[in-house]
């Protein structure tokens, strides 16, 4: 089977490392991929939003399925892409079409959805450039801190927690007047702030059956003991010790279950990936978000953890077979640490070379910003650069073997977090 893996991050590649390993998997393509995935499969340098390139290519290359990491296709329709065209239409496709992809495009819509089905979430009102006013209103009276989101895809930085009214108020101003966010804070949804701890639970569904994999708990400041700036992630570790069996039955019978259904009750049919973003509070589960693809970097920490096939998962999910799929995870625990680069989240340098990646023992190493340059060498390009996952069995075991391993890697202005899965150890 030929398979084409839509991405460049350290999730791609982890799902490039898992699908390689299947008997079912002939070629193996990563569009546009990154220096790691090509040591796994071809690299397609193609831009992923350009959906008729994307089309050709699958047609040219004979895929037979078609993986999406990242929302961006998704919220803009790759996969109603695909289904208006006659060629396209037969080839397996993981990821929702873009009434799914609302559930992450929208924070407004996955409210109203979360609302109408009985989910538990935070309290929430949305405002836009025309109830400004009355939003200023409510934030002055909401009780502290109060949560601001962008409505709209972010790039990870459209939330915001302010600790006073004052700021609640410039900041909502910044992003319905100012467009901080750009367009994505045309509508701002101001939440209940929860008090509790985080965790992230991946729910893989056919569209009326559906998989729970891995749980995990990812690390978004910059600075460790959680200081600083939100980034895109530095790090996780699975499973997550106090999601054990009471709590994920609440998480089954109150979250997964009436989402699923509600998908189905709103007519949507949904095949991909459900990232529910959790906040458990004193033991009870609330959703924080939905997202419309795994997690970056739990992906880098789950899938490890995945031992039976991959790539018959994949296809499973996108051929409505999901039901005759055994999902078996291993035991041992694996904890991921990012290497970014000096000034991330902020701006940083590119182009830095990467040495001591052949010193790794015993660890992954999962590229997301890199690429090889005309002199064949690694080198950065991103702000976040290498994940390294490790199995243990313990997180403490884990953790340790990824760091020792994030000390080999070697390039100008690294820096990681020490301290992922600091509560757990």
């Amino acid at each position: 089977m030929n398979i084409l893996v839509i991405g460049s991050g350290g999730r791609e590649h982890a799902f490039a490392h898992q699908l390689k390993k299947s008997s079912l998997c002939d070629k193996l393509y990563i569009l546009p991929g990154n220096a790691g995935t090509s040591t796994v499969g071809v690299n397609v340098p193609l831009n992923p939003l350009d959906f008729a390139l994307v089309g050709k290519y699958c047609i040219d290359h004979q895929i037979e399925l078609v993986i999406v990491g990242p929302e961006e296709p998704l919220v803009k329709g790759m996969r109603n892409f695909f289904m208006a065209d006659s060629r396209l239409m037969t080839i397996p496709f993981v990821g929702p079409a873009q009434d799914g992809a609302q559930m992450e495009g929208s924070k407004d819509w996955s409210k109203a959805f979360m609302k109408r089905h009985n989910i538990p979430t935070a309290a929430y009102e949305t405002f836009t450039f025309e109830t400004i006013h009355a939003g200023i209103d409510y934030v002055k009276a909401h009780s502290l801190p109060v949560v601001l989101k962008a409505d709209g895809l972010a790039a990870g930085k459209g939330v915001l927690i302010c600790e006073t009214h004052e700021d609640a108020v410039l900041e909502l101003n910044a992003m319905i007047k100012e467009q901080k966010f750009g367009q994505a804070g045309n509508k701002v949804v101001v939440e209940q702030f929860l008090k509790g701890i985080e965790l992230s639970v991946f729910v893989v569904t056919d569209g009326k059956n559906y998989k729970v994999l891995p749980s995990a708990k990812d690390y978004k400041r910059i600075g460790e003991g959680d200081t600083g700036l939100n980034t895109g992630g530095m790090g996780a570790v699975s499973p997550v010790p106090f999601a054990d069996e009471i709590f994920m039955h609440k998480v089954s019978e109150r979250i997964i279950k009436p989402t699923i259904n509600g998908l189905l009750q709103d007519g949507i049919h949904y095949s991909g990936f459900i990232f529910i973003g959790l906040m458990s509070v004193d033991g009870e589960p609330f959703v924080i978000e939905y997202n419309s693809r795994m997690g970056d970097p739990e992906t880098e920490t789950v899938l490890p953890r995945i031992t039976s096939d991959f790539a018959e998962l994949m296809l499973a999910t996108a051929t409505g077979k999901l039901a005759e799929y055994e999902l078996t995870v291993t035991e041992q625990s694996s904890a991921t640490v990012m290497l970014v680069s000096a000034g991330y989240p902020g701006d940083y340098a590119k182009g830095n070379t990467i040495e001591g990646l052949a010193t790794v023992e015993g660890s992954l190493v999962f590229h997301a910003g890199t690429k090889t340059n005309d002199a064949q060498d690694v080198v950065t390009n991103g702000g976040r650069v290498i994940a390294v996952t490790s199995l243990g069995n313990s997180i403490q075991e884990a953790v340790a073997l990824s760091i020792a391993n994030a000390e080999k890697i070697q390039y100008q202005g690294k820096y990681y977090r020490k301290d992922i899965g600091y509560e757990f150890l």
